[in-house]
């Protein structure tokens, strides 16, 4: 009987080759002035629409009043949001490529043993649903090949010209480690010649994974924000000694608290990547300048209202919605990512025309709403993180909320009365009076089983 892993490993192989071989037109493209940048994202759009038109029914019916041909990027705004639900309400509709149905997807992803292809070279995968909703979706070869090149072009260009030459690179992938996350595939993959690469699981107990991790020695980190972050702060706390000089954070907003813990620590390179397994890449940071630079060769982001209307650059914005110009199997057209972005003005340090985005601090779906009196108090997730991630006694915290507050589970030894009283204080300012909050030491935190991603902010389901 045939081995999964051998059959997958051979065609991935392949398609890494391929990446391999694509990846230096993605490079050059980084220098490309504002015009290039226009002219190819437009030529891309109109391609896409077209497309997209002629062979989903879903798209067919919401394109019918604009002309591929000629549209830009402010037509797009004619057209309604896609929602993460409908993406899968009519998923059947949606899909363009010959290959499985939803049901056929669904059985892929009950069958498979490990990560595997279709018979036309099609990925599915599976994301858990940070907004509620379970996602499954078809990567097409070329859109692997996008995305993978998008996530490490910039890190491969300044290996590339770094003069430095040391020992053999090792790469540490923190990830789901198991299918059916996408984050494995698009993670484990070399960005320097003779560089090695190890998947550790970051769902595993954390000293499994530190023990992992110690035993490699990585030159190089990728992996989840907060996974790295609570790395780095066993390292400053000298309970691991590694000192990677590249770190690139995936999968989960890169918060303050965990970048300055990453710094303080290896003061290394940090690429910061905002993604979706929807659109793939949508942003990176270029490791000098501030935010992340947007992916605008293949990604088109619209700032909107709770309307969906476009907002100025100096508006503020409810929600983005992105059009992902390289995903025809199943194309994602004025998609509501569920984030909130903010434009960043001027030139960055690295000399790029891509424009930039703050870093991705939070979906607007973190913050909690309470009924009081009939009326909705909102309050920010910042409230919670001001306090919890500022407290160097704690290494990981998660925030449920409750009827009348929150419940929240740290893992390190705070002084527990003195962090519940400041958070009291900070949710009161906010409109929740007499706030109940209640915190409580935990050994670890549960990461979803899928993805080993870890969800910060956890909603009263209603």
């Amino acid at each position: 009987m045939s081995d999964p892993r051998s059959e997958y490993q051979r065609l991935r192989s392949a398609h890494l080759a391929e990446v391999s071989a694509t990846l230096q037109g993605h490079i050059d493209r980084l220098d490309w002035s504002r015009e290039q940048i226009e002219r190819y994202r437009d030529h891309r759009l109109r391609s896409l629409l077209g497309y997209a038109r002629q062979r989903s029914v879903f798209h067919a019916r919401r394109l019918s009043g604009i002309d591929p041909d000629t549209s830009g990027v402010a037509d797009l705004a004619a057209l309604p949001v896609m929602t993460k639900q409908q993406a899968q309400d009519e998923w059947d509709a949606i899909i363009t490529a010959p290959g499985p149905d939803r049901a056929g997807a669904e059985q892929v992803l009950a069958e498979q043993q490990w990560f595997s292809y279709t018979p036309l070279d099609q990925q599915v995968f599976s994301s858990g649903g940070s907004s509620g909703v379970r996602g499954v979706y078809v990567w097409s070869w070329p859109f692997y090949i996008s995305a993978t090149c998008l996530a490490w072009r910039i890190q491969a260009r300044d290996e590339q010209r770094s003069a430095e030459h040391r020992e053999p690179a090792r790469l540490a992938v923190l990830c789901a480690a198991v299918p059916p996350h996408a984050s494995t595939p698009l993670f484990d993959v070399p960005t320097a010649g003779g560089m090695s690469t190890t998947v550790i699981e970051a769902g595993a107990p954390f000293d499994e994974a530190a023990e992992r991790v110690a035993a490699l020695d990585p030159t190089h980190l990728v992996g989840y924000a907060t996974v790295i972050g609570r790395l780095a702060r066993a390292t400053s706390a000298g309970d691991l000694a590694i000192r990677p000089r590249r770190v690139s954070t995936n999968s989960e907003p890169l918060l303050p608290e965990d970048l300055d813990a990453i710094r303080r620590a290896w003061d290394p390179v940090v690429y910061n990547l905002w993604g979706s397994t929807e659109i793939g890449v949508q942003a990176v940071g270029c490791g000098r300048g501030e935010g992340l630079h947007i992916c605008e060769d293949e990604v088109i982001l619209e700032r909107v209202d709770d309307a969906g209307r476009p907002v100025g650059p100096d508006e503020p914005a409810t929600r983005t919605l992105a059009t992902g110009l390289a995903n025809r199997a199943f194309p994602f057209i004025r998609y509501d990512l569920g984030d909130e972005v903010t434009l960043l003005p001027g030139e960055c340090p690295c000399g790029s025309s891509f424009r930039r985005v703050a870093a991705v601090a939070g979906r607007r779906d973190d913050d909690f709403g309470y009924d009081v009196g009939g009326d909705t108090v909102t309050v920010p997730a910042s409230a919670f993180r001001h306090v919890l991630g500022a407290d160097p006694r704690i290494t990981e915290y998660q925030v449920v909320q409750t009827g009348d507050g929150a419940e929240i589970l740290v893992v390190g030894a705070p002084d527990v009365d003195a962090v519940r009283a400041a958070l009291e204080d900070g949710v009161v300012r906010y409109g929740l009076q007499r706030p109940e909050i209640s915190v409580r030491v935990v050994d670890r935190l549960e990461r979803h089983r899928g993805s080993g991603k870890l969800k910060r902010f956890v909603a009263l389901k209603r």
